[in-house]
């Protein structure tokens, strides 16, 4: 081979080494490092307590409450969107339990409060009075009336002493006294006389009614002790009776 030949390849050689070297000397430029990852939101926090935790029933107790990270904030039952942090007054008519929802970026968080009710039974009813047995006889039992100079029974004295002998059965303690009254004409001594049959009629239906006969005595007042004083008609057929007063 030609010294020029060699020559010319030897240069070819030293350019190539040349270019190799120039290159492998060129500062390689540094990627980028890939970005952070952003931090996670911190998870929100609550408390919630109440004061007190025992009351009667409409008693007012005070619910407080705080957070942290969080934006959104619910009570219930019943009091519903609250801020952050603060208080209110509730009423609880029963046991309850309330709970705070605390809901933020980094999740929701709960905080609960139980609250004890002591429900006050209602007042028992005050009964009405009973009436005595003084105001039952008065109540029940009715008198017996007569026509003049007579003491045989009306229909309308036969149904007072049908009356009156349901009652005394339904009160077997009671006793009476059955009085005979008259009118103002006739004699004291006979209207003492018709006084008496009026009040032994009275006793006689009341037995054949069952009424034992010892819870019954009879007594004449004649015209004596008027239950009205005027002088007719009208008020002498209120006279003529068989009275009946409970024995003592």
């Amino acid at each position: 081979m030609h010294h020029g030949t060699l020559r010319k390849l030897g240069w070819m050689f030293c350019l190539i080494l040349l270019i190799a070297v120039v290159g492998g000397c060129k500062k390689k430029v540094a990627e980028a490092p890939p970005a952070a990852p952003p931090a996670p939101a911190s998870p929100p926090t609550v408390t919630l307590n109440a004061s007190p935790t025992s009351v009667n029933s409409g008693q007012t107790v005070t619910l407080s409450w705080s957070s942290t990270n969080a934006t959104d904030l619910e009570i219930g039952p019943g009091v519903g969107k609250v801020a952050p942090q603060g208080s209110t007054p509730v009423n609880p008519t029963q046991s309850t339990t309330y709970t705070i929802t605390a809901t933020g970026s980094g999740g929701t968080a709960t905080a609960s409060v139980s609250v004890s009710v002591a429900v006050q039974a209602a007042p028992a009813p005050v009964p009405a009075p009973q009436p005595s047995l003084s105001e039952l006889f008065d109540q029940n039992v009715r008198d017996a009336f007569f026509d003049l100079d007579k003491s045989d029974l009306r229909e309308d004295a036969r149904a007072a002493l049908t009356k009156d002998a349901e009652f005394l059965r339904s009160y077997p303690q009671v006793k009476v006294s059955i009085e005979g009254h008259c009118d103002e004409r006739g004699s004291t001594e006979y209207n003492l006389g018709l006084g008496q049959r009026r009040a032994e009629a009275a006793k006689n239906y009341l037995i054949s009614l069952g009424i034992p006969a010892d819870r019954m005595e009879t007594t004449s007042w004649g015209k004596e002790r008027p239950f009205c004083t005027e002088h007719d008609e009208s008020c002498w057929q209120q006279n003529r009776r068989a009275h009946f007063v409970l024995s003592k």
